[in-house]
């Protein structure tokens, strides 16, 4: 079907887009397609860096707080951390603080030391690595 003049005006008038088809199988697939991506994105995690755990300090007020040698990358205030032993995940958290010397911090590069506390984990042990990591939202094409 054709639209009628007064309904193309009005069209134009408010900004709305008008599709027209000769075949109803080509609308209902650009109606597939728009609606796909409209759909919930995806996450994909991106690693950000590793880090040593070389020391552990219990602070009272304060609660854990790694001593941290940077290994590979970096570790941003905002990445969330797995922590590793012995190859195993034993944990995921969020870092609540991230500080060098006695300065909080953004972010700490690759062959510096630094201090993170994280938000839950406390079980910390020596020689656990530090991945951080962060998610980033993705559409499929």
């Amino acid at each position: 079907m054709r639209p009628d003049p007064v309904a193309e005006e009005s069209a134009k008038r408010d900004g709305v887009e008008m599709r027209l088809y000769r075949v109803i199988y080509d609308c209902i697939e650009e109606i597939e397609s728009a609606m796909k991506g409209m759909l919930a994105p995806k996450f994909r995690e991106v690693a950000l860096g590793r880090a040593e755990a070389r020391e552990i300090y219990k602070i009272s007020n304060v609660g854990t707080v790694i001593g941290a040698h940077v290994v590979s990358g970096k570790i941003t205030r905002t990445a969330e951390i797995r922590v590793v032993r012995d190859g195993i995940v034993v944990a995921e958290d969020k870092i609540a603080s991230l500080r060098r010397f006695k300065d909080d911090v953004k972010e700490v590069a690759s062959g510096y030391d630094c201090g993170i506390g994280l938000e839950k984990f406390n079980d910390i042990k020596e020689g656990d690595v530090l991945e951080a990591f962060m998610m980033e939202e993705y559409r499929e094409a």
